[in-house]
């Protein structure tokens, strides 16, 4: 009696897939072009989730030369948020190209009509499209009046009802007027963009969605908007709907949050207090705590105690760069014990990325991110 296989895809490299065979509790990594022949016992081959696009924590990855993705990226949503100045839109497109490269349909969104996005592309302003940037990677720049309609669109099925709808002034006037209206039709497209089934005609299918959410002040009532509308709305279906919403915000299996901070104190303090909110007023998943912009330590103590002597004594250019590496020195030092104290504050897993010394940050310094991150 043959013994039975079972033959898994596990990734996409150079055009070439790469599978895994399990036969007889071993398991054989092989690709398309007639195999690796690398025996693997059932121990060594335990990995998270073996499937098209799933992270690896096996020795099978490191022998296909394949970096873990982020647990983060294993779900449907994740929403980018942090104090304004953070580097928390380059941290989304970050996460994208790195979902993007491990073979995940992403798309990146901005809210409020922003475009810094295709700026990091050099890209023209995508406005309300879902245009493609990358590789398994496309943006689209919500616009919340695009928003409304497009839902009305979707709910009036009498062409004749939804012209007579956008020419009435006291629509426009109202809509204008509700609070907290475009935050929840914007918050109703990422939705729209997160299903499998989707609404829009023609829409593609995602396997993950990143959002660039509001900064730290916004961002708790945005992402509150629909339980704030499902609480006004007793019944009907727009409480229905928002009930849908929130429903998705808060499921913390499939969506889940990073906060982007700098090792300073004040945006220390801020991150801390911001994932406190997100788990006890919002009720959202905090996955990652993504620290930006962490200067190298490029000197021991003791070589940081003789530039300080040569800051003192040289003359000139000399003295001049050894005051520079000496200021890195504390720098990178104080910023040290700002990752430190985060650590203790905060309750998710704390990750650094690195100050990129460059003069303007485009996609590649965002691809150098997405190699770091973790």
């Amino acid at each position: 009696m043959r013994p039975r296989s079972l033959v898994v895809p596990i990734a996409l490299r150079n055009g070439v897939l790469h599978s895994l065979q399990l036969l007889d509790n071993r398991m054989r990594l092989f690709n398309g072009r007639g195999g690796l022949g690398l025996g693997l016992t059932a121990k060594e081959s335990h990995c998270a989730g073996i499937r098209r696009g799933a992270r690896f924590s096996c020795r099978a990855s490191k022998l296909l030369g394949i970096t873990p993705i982020p647990d983060i990226l294993d779900k449907r949503l994740v929403f980018v948020t942090g104090k304004g100045g953070v580097g928390k839109t380059t941290v989304a497109v970050a996460l994208g190209l790195r979902a993007a490269e491990a073979g995940k349909r992403t798309i990146v969104c901005e809210v409020s009509s922003q475009e810094n996005t295709s700026r990091i592309f050099d890209h023209t302003e995508v406005g309300f499209h879902e245009v493609k940037m990358a590789e398994n990677l496309w943006s689209i720049s919500i616009d919340p009046d695009e928003s409304m309609r497009e839902y009305v669109l979707l709910q009036l099925k009498v062409r004749a009802m939804r012209d007579l709808l956008f020419r009435s002034r006291i629509f426009s006037y109202l809509a204008a007027a509700t609070p907290g209206l475009k935050e929840l039709v914007t918050i109703g497209k990422i939705w729209e963009l997160a299903q499998l089934d989707r609404k829009v005609k023609s829409g593609r299918k995602y396997d993950l969605v990143i959002v660039d959410a509001p900064a730290t002040g916004h961002g708790i009532g945005f992402l509150q908007t629909p339980r704030t509308f499902a609480a006004i709305a007793r019944v009907g279906p727009i409480h229905s709907q928002a009930q849908q919403l929130d429903r998705l915000i808060t499921d913390q299996a499939h969506t889940g949050t990073a906060i982007v901070a700098l090792p300073e104190e004040m945006p220390v303090n801020e991150t801390a207090a911001l994932e406190s909110e997100l788990r006890s007023e919002v009720g959202v998943a905090v996955d990652r705590i993504y620290l930006n912009g962490l200067y190298p330590e490029r000197f021991s103590k003791e070589e940081a105690q003789r530039l300080g002597e040569l800051a003192e004594g040289e003359n000139g250019v000399a003295r001049a760069a050894a005051r520079a590496a000496a200021s890195e020195y504390g720098r990178a030092r104080s910023q040290r014990a700002q990752l430190a104290r985060l650590r203790r504050r905060v309750e998710a897993p704390v990750k650094t990325l690195p100050f990129l010394f460059e003069p303007e940050l485009g996609v590649k310094a965002a691809g150098q991110l997405a190699r770091k991150l973790s």
